[in-house]
């Protein structure tokens, strides 16, 4: 694997504090660490694996929305600290896993209103401040975007250990974030992965993707001057696997606004479809994308 310079890495993903307004769901306080008992009835079923996952989808996604709950983990991979947010439906129950990775200098509570979105959607977020590219860290190094895959792969290994088990997990993530994510499709794939949301992300590296064939929603504005959008759409275009992409027609690096609700929309019904397996999710689609005209959707999924 070729290891990005540090202009590459900061020019490629830099981005500011993604702004983020109040959920309309109360967090509720629970002890750090510690997850409700899961009720006699959850919403969906899903076939285990040996590691806690599940790789098969139910055929619906919950049709209600759920109250959203917030936990802090305090995880560490060795030496490396990964203090992790969770988001998740308040009434417990089993529920597919996202990681979310966040882009340099920002952090998990940066994409708050993203991720609330996802929660209240019946999906569990966990999403690590990584050590060296988070906002306020003692030791900002952006080449560390390099180590933060296996990052990932850890949290998700514990979050799932926490839980007892989840239904099918995806990975996201914005701008280093993004470049995150793929990172979790290439070199030394995470083979649990069903779906994956790059937000906003390049490839920098010289690996390519590997693996099963995985549904991937890449989303990127068109007037980005952190990630150019050219880069965006030259992996979407590299991809052989099933994918569509989202190209915020006015957007730049962070969709806020009436864009970030067409994204928010968009990436949860994918999200509802790839993990779910809500037919009538991927068929909302095209209309998600194309809400109030300010984005359109390249769909080969």
């Amino acid at each position: 694997m070729a290891l990005p310079t540090v202009a590459a890495v900061s020019a490629a993903c830099t981005a500011p504090r993604p702004p983020s307004r109040p959920a309309s769901s109360s967090p509720l306080p629970s002890p750090p660490g510690s997850f409700p008992g899961t009720p006699a009835s959850p919403p969906a079923s899903f076939p285990g694996t040996p590691d806690g996952s599940a790789r098969t989808p139910a055929d619906h996604a919950p049709a209600r929305d759920f109250a959203v709950r917030t936990q802090k983990l305090s995880l560490a991979r060795g030496d490396r600290p990964l203090p992790t947010t969770i988001w998740r439906p308040a009434t417990g129950g089993v529920y597919p896993l996202i990681l979310f990775s966040h882009g340099l200098q920002a952090t998990p509570g940066s994409y708050d209103e993203l991720l609330t979105t996802w929660a209240r959607a019946g999906f569990v977020v966990a999403a690590p401040a990584y050590p060296h590219t988070a906002a306020g860290v003692a030791q900002f190094n952006p080449v560390d975007v390099v180590n933060q895959p296996a990052d990932a792969r850890f949290v998700i290994t514990e979050v799932v250990k926490r839980l007892g088990g989840t239904g099918p997990i995806a990975a996201a993530g914005h701008s280093a974030g993004g470049i995150t994510t793929l990172g979790l499709f290439a070199g030394e794939r995470d083979e649990r992965l069903r779906a994956g949301v790059i937000l906003a992300g390049r490839q920098i590296f010289t690996t390519p993707l590997t693996g099963a064939r995985t549904p991937l929603l890449f989303v990127h504005g068109k007037r980005d001057r952190t990630v150019a959008y050219a880069d965006g759409r030259a992996v979407y275009d590299a991809v052989s696997w099933p994918k569509a992409f989202l190209t915020v027609t006015d957007g730049g690096h962070t969709p806020t606004g009436r864009q970030l609700d067409v994204v928010a929309g968009t990436s949860t019904d994918f999200l509802r479809w790839s993990l779910y397996g809500d037919a009538a999710a991927k068929a909302r689609l095209p209309r998600d994308a194309t809400r109030g005209g300010l984005a359109t959707l390249a769909d080969r999924l």
